[in-house]
């Protein structure tokens, strides 16, 4: 079975025993059509995701190969949790003491994005 499509494809698969395996392509759910699939990576290229699909499948025109576009995790949830727990007074006294504050434009703004990188770092 040959690739009618070249390029870059979004591609999510999540797979468990405890639940239902999702497999989409470009955000169209095709796990009723895949069989097995198979990821495969070398040195010198990107990750690429063979689909093994029922013979005859037409779904969107997606017949096969796929090269994988892997995106970060989405860490916002871990960002928004880092920051509701900062303490506003704890935080507005770490700045203060800063001995890096100079006085210049956006000295506070700087100061602030400062303490939080450096208590992340070491959170």
């Amino acid at each position: 079975m040959g690739s009618t499509h070249s390029g870059v494809r979004r591609l999510r698969i999540a797979a468990s025993p405890e639940r239902t395996t999702v497999v989409e392509v470009d955000g169209h759910d095709v796990a009723a059509a895949v069989h097995a699939y198979r990821i495969t990576q070398t040195v010198d290229e990107g990750p690429k995701v063979t689909l093994y699909v029922q013979e005859g499948w037409n779904g969107f025109e997606f017949d096969g190969f796929a090269d994988v576009l892997v995106e970060p995790a989405d860490v916002r949830h871990v960002v928004i949790g880092f920051l509701e727990a900062v303490d506003w007074r704890s935080l507005d006294a770490a700045v203060l003491d800063r001995a890096d504050l100079d006085g210049g434009p956006g000295e506070l703004t700087r100061g602030v994005l400062a303490q939080l990188k450096e208590w992340a770092a070491h959170a």
